[in-house]
């Protein structure tokens, strides 16, 4: 999929989006998808499959499940992300000769060990939470069922990937709501580490923004991507009136041209000189934004650029973008903050072991405790449709009642990933309609209760 400019996200039909496969993806370019997802793995993970294999219980049927323990500070619902990263990884996720030679070299594994990594293929199951779906303090987001070594290898992979993606799908859900429908562009590239770059436009994108800068995003998950100019390029020319015109004279008027590099006014002025009224929008990217808006809105409708968009960027998080709701803004940039999750930088999720050869096990830690037994989960409504609790049960199914809905799917059944897992298209989608269904103060900024209550039913 091209590119689109940055004033083309205004008000734009967002495209159903063809994920690139890893296998379609050049080997020069894997570098970003960490096909080596094998070695990135805690030791202790080899360590416990070592001593089971010489044991003799690394085949005993496990299953665990990724749950958070308690939402990050302030926040009121979690959003789950991250699951079609993992599948696609899991497809990858072997131990070649050089990630041999150098377990063995180092004294990581032993010959034992050393056989049966070479020969590891994840064949259990995985069921979950759909991505965009919401979740709560004891939501049991995702399930992994199969021999215990073959799914504990696969912790730090599985909470690496969830941890990130769904604390920024987090974020960038709250710089939706606060939004008020107004598009969304993240542009945090050069504010993470260039792999978490672009896993996190792929979860703003799941969470509602219109478009990412991340071209790598773009080409992998098809998501429309948009940048002009940065204040470097109006420096490089002796002044702003030729950086403007050359911008225009390679992109048209359709560009969106950078104007607080000098003083802000005149470079209104001075854009609109050039462009004429029909330029497509100007940023503003520092100074009091609430202000600064104001301002040039009054500025632009007096030089008859009426529908000259004002796009704002610099630091924004959910708060200052809500700060600016009543302000004549158009389009947000959002940076450093979505991809750094806003404060919550992990999702706080745990991957616990829960049942053992059908029968329930239990951590009894001060503060750690857990719920024995596989989980399944549905979400209440009223007959209007709002959420009012969540349930869920042990080793069991909850009783049935009018508006409930099942939780869980299957993602991977016998180590092969399912044929219907849903698009990014359809998880933005399911995003935005659970959050028009949870009750409203569950979309407050504000520090409160979870959006609604969980119970657990402990197995019999």
């Amino acid at each position: 999929m091209s590119g689109v400019s940055m004033g083309a996200t205004c008000g734009a039909v967002i495209p159903t989006i063809v994920p690139r496969p890893l296998s379609a993806i050049p080997a020069c370019d894997r570098t970003l998808v960490n096909v080596t997802a094998a070695l990135l793995t805690d030791q202790y993970e080899l360590t416990m499959v070592g001593a089971a294999l010489r044991d003799g219980t690394a085949d005993r049927q496990c299953v665990f499940e990724v749950f958070a323990r308690r939402l990050p500070t302030g926040r009121r619902y979690g959003v789950v992300a991250g699951t079609g990263r993992l599948i696609e990884l899991l497809r990858e996720f072997r131990f070649d000769r050089a990630d041999l030679d150098h377990l063995r070299e180092e004294g990581v594994a032993d010959e034992n060990l050393v056989n049966w990594l070479s020969r590891y293929r994840f064949r259990g199951d995985i069921t979950g939470y759909a991505e965009g779906e919401l979740f709560f303090p004891g939501s049991p987001i995702l399930t992994v069922s199969g021999t215990f070594a073959e799914c504990v290898v696969l912790e730090t992979l599985i909470l690496s990937v969830f941890n990130h993606d769904c604390a920024v799908a987090a974020s960038a859900a709250r710089m939706v709501t606060a939004a008020r429908g107004r598009p969304l562009i993240e542009m945090g590239s050069r504010r993470t580490h260039e792999s978490a770059a672009v896993a996190a436009a792929r979860s703003a994108y799941l969470a509602g923004f219109a478009s990412t800068s991340n071209l790598e995003a773009g080409r992998r998950y098809g998501i429309p991507t948009t940048g002009t100019a940065a204040h470097a390029f109006t420096l490089l020319h002796d002044d702003e009136r030729t950086a403007f015109a050359s911008q225009v004279a390679q992109l048209g008027k359709e560009t969106t041209l950078l104007v607080d590099t000098y003083d802000i006014a005149e470079g209104i002025r001075t854009a609109i000189a050039v462009a004429g009224p029909e330029l497509r929008a100007v940023r503003i990217d520092s100074g009091d934004l609430s202000v600064l808006a104001a301002h040039s809105r009054q500025l632009l409708d007096s030089l008859g650029a009426t529908e000259t968009k004002i796009i704002v960027s610099g630091d924004l998080d959910e708060y200052a973008i809500a700060s600016l709701a009543a302000e004549p803004v158009d389009i947000y940039g959002a940076g450093t903050a979505v991809v750094v999750g806003s404060g919550a930088p992990t999702a706080g999720l745990v991957y616990k072991l829960v049942e053992v050869d059908g029968r329930p096990v239990v951590k009894r830690s001060e503060h750690k405790a857990t719920v024995g037994g596989r989980k399944t989960a549905v979400r209440r409504h009223k007959p209007t449709g709002t959420a009012t609790e969540e349930i869920v049960v042990s080793r069991g199914l909850p009783e049935a009642q009018t508006g409930d809905r099942l939780l869980q799917r299957e993602f991977v059944t016998g180590g092969e990933p399912v044929d219907d897992i849903p698009t990014l298209t359809q998880s933005r989608e399911r995003l935005h309609d659970a959050l028009i269904s949870i009750p409203w103060e569950g979309l407050k900024l504000s520090a409160g209760d979870p959006a609604i209550p969980v119970t657990i039913v402990p197995a019999a």
